[in-house]
């Protein structure tokens, strides 16, 4: 595969969606290549359906297990039938979220262990790793009292609804994958502004390839 496959990751509130959609604007308009924006659990039809199940605040009694293999479920369809084939184009693929989320939010967050989640995303991805993984990293308050101000309560999903001390477990989860992985996993520090949040994102993309923008 000649592509180039860049996540970004973060906890809830860390930005990742505003960010994702001005860096998308900023590559497009520098890169040499083929840009394609895709997200997790989603990207797909199949996997957009998954989604809608997975965050939907009525399903309260989904069970841990179920909801970390209906994240694997999703992201095996996205990668087949989105992900690998763009990559085999030498397509720019960025992708909000992908295994580092599920080792984050269901291994930690849920409490169901990192390397069981792991093992089942080993399986749905066939090992598949980013090139590069962008870490927004916020604190639960700070995440947590952005998603307040920014949404209505209709708006909030299942994971926007858990408690302080799970969305803590989940940036601390983060934090250890970015320590075991420097050589991949970037950290941007999102409580920054968010044009200087871009900025640092696009700096380390171009940096890395620069060999996919124009001169």
């Amino acid at each position: 595969m000649t592509g180039v496959f860049v996540t970004i990751e973060g906890p809830d509130g860390a930005g990742k969606t505003s960010a994702i959609k001005k860096l998308e604007r900023m590559l497009k308009k520098n890169l040499q290549v083929d840009l394609i924006v895709t997200r997790e659990p989603g990207g797909i039809p199949i996997a957009e359906k998954i989604r809608q199940i997975i965050l939907d605040p009525k399903n309260m009694e989904m069970d841990e297990r179920t909801e970390a293999l209906l994240y694997a479920a999703a992201r095996r369809q996205h990668l087949i039938e989105k992900i690998l084939p763009a990559l085999e184009k030498n397509t720019f693929v960025l992708c909000d979220r992908f295994v580092d989320s599920s080792l984050a939010y269901q291994g930690a967050g849920r409490k169901i262990g990192v390397e069981a989640v792991a093992s089942i995303n080993q399986f749905a991805t066939e090992g598949l790793t980013p090139d590069l993984t962008l870490y927004l990293d916020v604190d639960p308050e700070t995440g947590l009292n952005r998603i307040q101000k920014g949404r209505t309560q209709a708006e909030l999903d299942r994971l926007d609804q858990e408690s302080a001390v799970f969305h803590q477990r989940v940036q601390h989860e983060y934090l250890k994958l970015a320590e075991q992985f420097p050589e991949r996993i970037v950290t941007i520090n999102a409580r920054k502004g968010l044009d200087q949040v871009v900025t640092e994102c696009y700096q380390v993309i171009k940096q890395k390839y620069a060999d996919k923008f124009h001169s």
